[in-house]
């Protein structure tokens, strides 16, 4: 069974122009008004669809095609917003594939077993509001939905989850984690580069590596750049440029696989004349392995306590997200692995590296990623593409897995 291309990449054109930037870019933070936009796009597509629609606490939407039998659905599905200046794929794809995967079966007629779930989850990348990967998050109850829902923007204080939610009509009144599910496949580009340097069609997706940010604030004293003498100084930028070059040397250096990116730095007053008083910083960790993360995280943080305490400054350390490595349902990833082969693909058994709302659903229910390749690993970048042949492969593996979820 196939799904019609024509229709999936006119869909996806469709979506691309909901927060066009530059040629082929799309920016639509979540619960902006592009959000709005593109998800009553899909509510509406649902109902054409014949799904039932559901929206919780969270926004999450939820349409359901049903079965022959009433039990939990098999789902598919990812998110529809993206980062600041980001692509077409990353995220949208997930859905719309599993639109098109659903209305493939209709054009076919064909009734399966259990039920078919989409889900549109609600701010996977975390941009203008902590924690990422939020609808998964608080679909699986993996965290306190109170605080979830009133988190506030980066970008506008005054702004929550919960007040956005509201404002755009999205706060639903399903219960997080009312909505059992038999098992999730989410469909994603790679953004990376491996599949295509490889030439391998599929990745079946084994595991996604843990991820820790922290936000670290450093207090000093802001003073004169020409009068104040090095040794009297409290210079909150000195300090951060320590520390984030400690980190960026210890995953050089490490004998394990780890990550570390320092994305935001900003300084108080800002001025080129005036030693920094203020300095802020992120740093985003990674690991496929736990104790790496855990001991990498644990040297930074001791790096860091020295350099203040030798310096005359002080610290504040926020630790934004703390989430472990997950292991997918190794019968899922068979699956997708055997129904790639059927379909005469190549398939690669393989980690991903970006943090995903599958890694949320499995701690509810068999879970596993299908991976498609990002042309020169670009990801996050208004150039982000990936082939339309790609695109097909990955729709058709998709389709394929979960009809046969479906009717087991």
């Amino acid at each position: 069974m196939k799904i019609n291309i024509q229709r999936l990449m006119q869909n996806i054109e469709r979506y691309a122009q909901i927060g066009k930037t530059g040629e082929i870019g799309v920016e639509r933070i979540t619960l902006s008004d592009e959000d709005k936009q593109a998800r009553d796009l899909l509510k509406s597509q649902m109902t054409a669809a014949g799904l039932e629609i559901y929206v919780d606490e969270i926004g999450n939407m939820i349409g359901l095609r049903r079965g022959r039998q009433d039990v939990p659905p098999v789902a598919m599905g990812s998110h529809l917003d993206t980062v600041y200046q980001g692509g077409r794929y990353d995220g949208a794809l997930g859905v719309l594939a599993g639109l098109e995967a659903i209305q493939t079966l209709n054009d076919e007629g064909i009734e399966t077993e259990k039920p078919i779930a989409l889900i549109n989850f609600t701010n996977e990348e975390g941009v203008n509001y902590a924690p990422d990967m939020m609808g998964s998050h608080a679909f699986a109850q993996l965290g306190d939905l109170g605080k979830i829902l009133a988190s506030q923007s980066y970008d506008d204080p005054t702004k929550s989850v919960d007040s956005e939610l509201q404002r755009i009509g999205y706060k639903g009144d399903l219960k997080c984690g009312d909505f059992p599910l038999d098992s999730f496949i989410e469909l994603h580009i790679e953004q990376g580069p491996v599949l295509e340097l490889e030439g391998t069609d599929i990745g079946a997706v084994e595991m996604v590596q843990g991820i820790y940010w922290t936000r670290y604030t450093i207090q000093g004293q802001a003073n004169h750049a020409g009068t104040t003498p090095l040794q009297y100084r409290k210079d909150a930028g000195y300090a951060a440029s320590e520390i984030i070059k400690f980190a960026g040397d210890y995953v050089r250096n490490s004998p394990t696989q780890i990550l570390s990116t320092v994305g935001t730095i900003s300084f108080e007053p800002n001025a080129i004349n005036i030693v920094p008083d203020k300095a802020t910083f992120t740093l985003d960790l990674r690991s496929v392995n736990l104790e790496t993360l855990k001991d990498g995280q644990e040297a930074i943080d001791n790096f860091a306590n020295d350099i203040i305490q030798n310096s005359g400054l002080s610290l504040e350390r926020d630790e934004m997200v703390r989430f472990s490595p997950v292991q997918f349902d190794d019968g899922v990833v068979s699956l997708i692995a055997d129904k790639a082969g059927e379909l005469g693909l190549s398939v690669k058994r393989m980690p991903s590296g970006a943090g995903h709302d599958a890694q949320m659903m499995a701690s509810v229910c068999p879970t596993a990623m299908v991976f498609v390749p990002s042309v020169n690993g670009i990801s996050h970048n208004v150039n982000e593409f990936t082939k339309e042949e790609d695109l097909e492969n990955g729709a058709n593996v998709l389709l394929n897995a979960c009809f046969e979820l479906a009717n087991r």
